[in-house]
């Protein structure tokens, strides 16, 4: 499957051919959920935490006699029912991480790069190289390029000066080879791999 090269400046650098094992594969709805829930559940701190009746500070001295007032038996003051009592079955700190088998990560990449590609958001470039590190330049050739929420993902190594224009720049996200993910892709509307970017995912995904 042949695609299309473009540079920075929206010129053409050729052609490449992609994988179809890779860039082709069927889209999994299902999958592409079940992975974003597990990269989102890794993401969260898991600091949630309430006090519980053990742990809030009361009396626990009777409130009233047991019997002929027609209430309800209370012997504490930090019961769940009571104002400033202790929260019952309250969140505690935990880890939301759940286990995801590899084939089915891998499997998720490849339905992520396939939709990309699908749906004519997948464009390769031939390299992420600027010679200065210029927020404003690097915006002009976004401008004219037409890209308004896009993810680059580079080579193994993203070049300082590009990396330092991007900092910037609203809804554009700069990812080594190494870091591209799911969750990513899919909440940017372009995805942009360079040359070096298609060779790994393809030996990574293979």
């Amino acid at each position: 499957m042949k695609t299309k090269v473009i540079t920075l400046d929206n010129k053409a650098a050729g052609e490449i051919t992609l994988s179809e094992d890779v860039f082709a594969a069927p889209v999994r709805k299902d999958i592409l959920a079940r992975m974003v829930n597990w990269q989102l559940a890794k993401r969260r701190a898991g600091t949630h935490k309430m006090k519980g009746r053990s742990e809030v500070s009361g009396t626990t001295a009777k409130q009233f006699r047991q019997k002929g007032t027609g209430r309800a038996r209370r012997g504490s003051g930090k019961v769940s029912q009571f104002r400033s009592g202790g929260r019952a079955f309250g969140p505690t700190p935990r880890s939301h991480e759940h286990k995801l088998p590899k084939k089915l990560r891998k499997m998720a990449m490849r339905s992520a790069l396939s939709s990309k590609q699908a749906d004519g958001e997948l464009i390769i470039l031939n390299q992420a190289v600027l010679t200065s590190p210029k927020t404003k330049e690097l915006s002009a050739k976004l401008d004219k390029l037409g890209w308004t929420s896009v993810l680059v993902v580079s080579g193994t190594e993203i070049d300082d000066n590009f990396a330092l224009a991007a900092r910037n720049v609203p809804n554009l996200d700069v990812l080594p080879s190494e870091g591209a993910n799911v969750y990513d892709i899919l909440r940017h509307q372009t995805l942009v791999l360079t040359r070096d970017a298609v060779e790994t995912l393809e030996g990574r995904l293979k």
